[in-house]
């Protein structure tokens, strides 16, 4: 099983709007909107790192709003 924390930056006022959209995503286990250099932490996990890399690729990085990820594997 992979997990990994996706570091999301938002444009200006989408941060709500971009949790939303995450929420319905498959493999979210938590997303929260925190303070500093990035606007929302989400944490997923899969069965795989290539199914990872789908997910973000596939479903996250279409959101409106975000302008920006960084992806973080547990290790």
């Amino acid at each position: 099983m992979a997990k990994v924390y996706v570091l999301i930056q938002t444009a200006v006022g989408r941060n709500r709007e971009v949790m939303a959209a995450l929420k319905g995503l498959p493999g979210l286990i938590s997303v929260d909107i925190v303070t500093g250099p990035y606007d929302i932490i989400a944490k997923m996990e899969a069965k795989s790192l290539s199914e990872i890399g789908e997910l973000i690729t596939g479903k996250i990085h279409p959101i409106p709003g975000i302008t920006r990820t960084v992806t973080c594997l547990v290790v």
